[in-house]
């Protein structure tokens, strides 16, 4: 366990796994595991400032380009960066440009904070992770070796036995609900070294397995409301992102009602 760090600022940059969907507050808003993470931690300092520039859709190219320099340029004590997944789960990729831009962004970055985190993103179960696996594995062992030659914490999620658990993900398959969210920020949490507030990899209660026809329900809603859109942004090439600016863009003050 490292000692407990004096976190002032921090900046999460990444995807849509960073951005917080699909972690959805009454306002319709996306809060996630970094935002739950910054409230905690602006709980100890006043004057915490908190920026994230994470984007839904982005590629790791897209993320050295348009959001390291930016959070480089901030300076802050504490950077997440979580990549990559969006490339590897495209039906074509090239591991060599991912893992050149993975590193251009740790080289840019680790200098210029006073912690940064990188993860091993989590996976649920089921047959489609089983087509990707190989390349998940391949990006988080070349993720582990940047980690130890800049000095920078893992935080592994793909090992989690709870977060493999489909419960935890939302009704797209692709993103975690607000539980999932929650103990991943507890995870990075405990990797900084503060006192655990739970067990974020404890089991779930055993559910009662749902009916075939119910299953089957489920599994043709999920195709025609998030598959086959998924699909079609792939084919036209598309993103999700396209458009969209970070939620929090400047590196300002974490508001008191802003705590979850």
């Amino acid at each position: 366990m490292h000692s407990t760090p004096d976190l002032r600022s921090f900046v999460a940059l990444g995807d849509s796994f960073s951005e917080g969907m699909s972690d959805v507050r009454p306002d319709g808003t996306y809060r996630g595991w970094a935002d739950l993470l910054a409230g905690r931690l602006a709980a100890r300092h006043a004057g915490f400032t908190y920026a994230n520039l994470a984007v839904r859709g982005k590629l790791i190219g897209q993320i050295a380009r348009d959001q390291v320099p930016v959070a480089a340029a901030m300076g802050a004590d504490l950077v997440t960066l979580v990549g990559g997944m969006n490339d590897v789960l495209r039906p074509r990729c090239a591991m060599d440009e991912i893992h050149r831009r993975l590193q251009e962004a740790v080289e840019r970055l680790a200098p210029s904070c006073g912690r940064l985190v990188l993860m091993r993103s989590p996976g649920r179960r089921g047959p489609v992770l089983e087509r990707y696996r190989a390349r998940m594995e391949r990006l988080f062992a070349f993720i582990d070796g940047l980690a130890e030659r800049h000095g920078a914490l893992v935080v592994d999620l793909y090992g989690s036995r709870a977060l493999a658990d489909p419960r935890l993900w939302a009704a797209d398959r692709l993103h975690l609900t607000g539980e999932g969210h929650r103990r991943v920020a507890e995870a990075v949490w405990q990797r900084l070294g503060f006192e655990p507030a739970f067990d974020w990899d404890g089991p779930l209660p055993l559910a009662v397995p749902g009916t075939w026809a119910a299953r089957r329900a489920a599994d043709a809603r999920f195709a025609r409301e998030h598959l086959l859109p998924w699909i079609g942004r792939r084919l036209t090439g598309r993103s999700s992102g396209d458009g969209r600016l970070p939620k929090r863009p400047q590196l300002a003050p974490w508001a008191l009602e802003e705590s979850p």
